[in-house]
C-alpha cells in the first residue's frame, strides 16, 4: 500500500488554514497536497513554496486555471502559470468554463477552449508547467465546463505537445463514461494523463449539485478499476482526493486526513 503516492487536495479540507494543511500533511507522511489559488494567494504563493520546501512537501496540482468564457482570462491564466510556477508544481489543472453569456453554442464555445489553450502553451513551456484539461460531469456544462468527456479534452489537447497541455483525470467527473476505459488507454497512449483524481459520486446530490462528491468507499464509482487503469496507461504520478461535501469540511481538517487516507488505500490503492 502506498501512502507516499496519496495526495490530499485542499478542495477535501477547505477551511484547514494553508500552513496548517501543509504541516499536517508533511506530518502524515504522504506524497503531497493539491492546493487552490484562491486560498493559496490570501497565504501567500511565495510563503507557501517556501514552506512546502522546507517541509520537502511536493505541491502537486495547482487548481484552477480556466474559465474561458470570462473577459481577462488570458491574463488570468498567464497569472495561473507563473503562480503554479513559483509553487513548484508541474501541473496546472484547467475548469474550461461554460457558455459565454447570452450564447447557445456549445461547440463555439468548445473550440474557444482550445484555442485559448494554445495561446497559453508558450508561457507554460516557459514556465515548465503542463496544462490539464479537466473534464467535468455534463450537469456543469452550461456554467462552469463545456469539456465533459475524457475524449474531449484528448481532442482538445491534441494539436500542442504533451508536456504542454494533458488532462486532468477525475473519477467524480467520467465514471459514468462508457468509452472512459478506452480514452484512459489513448490518454496513456498520447502521453497525456497529467494527473488523477479520485471522489465519489453519492445520491441523492444536493441542492446545486457543486458538494455531491464523497470520500473513497462512500458512493458508486469503482474507484480502484480506475487506479488500476490509469497505472496500466503507463501513469505513475500521485493520487489526490478532491471532495466537494459540506459534512466533510465542516469537520478539523487532520480528522478529515486521516480518513481520507485509510478510505484511500482501503478502495483506491
Amino acid at each position: 500500500m502506498s501512502v507516499a503516492r496519496f495526495s490530499l487536495n485542499a478542495a477535501t479540507t477547505k477551511h484547514w488554514p494553508v500552513d496548517e494543511l501543509l504541516r499536517g500533511a508533511a506530518g502524515a507522511g504522504i506524497g503531497g497536497v493539491g492546493l487552490w489559488r484562491e486560498e493559496t494567494q490570501a497565504y501567500g504563493v511565495e510563503k507557501a513554496a517556501a514552506l512546502a520546501r522546507d517541509l520537502g512537501l511536493p505541491i502537486t496540482t495547482l487548481c484552477r486555471g480556466g474559465f474561458f468564457q470570462e473577459p481577462g482570462w488570458f491574463d488570468e491564466n498567464r497569472r495561473a502559470i507563473d503562480e503554479a510556477h513559483t509553487l513548484g508544481t508541474p501541473i496546472l489543472v484547467l475548469v474550461s468554463g461554460g457558455l459565454p453569456d447570452g450564447s447557445r453554442d456549445v461547440d463555439a464555445a468548445r473550440r474557444h477552449v482550445g484555442d485559448a489553450i494554445g495561446e497559453l502553451v508558450p508561457h507554460a513551456l516557459a514556465a515548465g508547467v503542463q496544462l490539464a484539461i479537466e473534464p467535468l460531469h455534463p450537469m456543469y456544462a452550461s456554467d462552469r465546463c463545456v469539456v465533459s468527456t475524457l475524449g474531449q479534452a484528448l481532442d482538445l489537447a491534441r494539436p500542442y505537445p504533451a508536456e504542454a497541455v494533458g488532462v486532468c483525470i477525475d473519477t467524480y467527473h467520467v465514471w459514468w463514461d462508457p468509452e472512459v476505459w478506452e480514452q484512459i488507454a489513448r490518454a496513456g497512449a498520447e502521453g497525456r494523463i497529467a494527473t488523477f483524481q479520485a471522489a465519489d459520486w453519492v445520491t441523492p446530490l444536493p441542492e446545486g449539485v457543486l458538494l455531491g462528491r464523497g470520500l473513497p468507499g462512500q458512493g458508486v464509482v469503482e474507484l480502484r478499476r480506475f487506479r488500476e487503469a490509469v497505472d496500466a496507461a503507463g501513469y505513475t504520478g500521485p493520487v489526490e482526493v478532491e471532495v466537494f461535501h459540506a459534512d466533510v469540511w465542516a469537520r478539523p481538517g487532520a480528522e478529515v486526513l486521516a480518513e481520507t487516507l485509510d478510505r484511500y488505500l482501503a478502495h483506491v490503492d
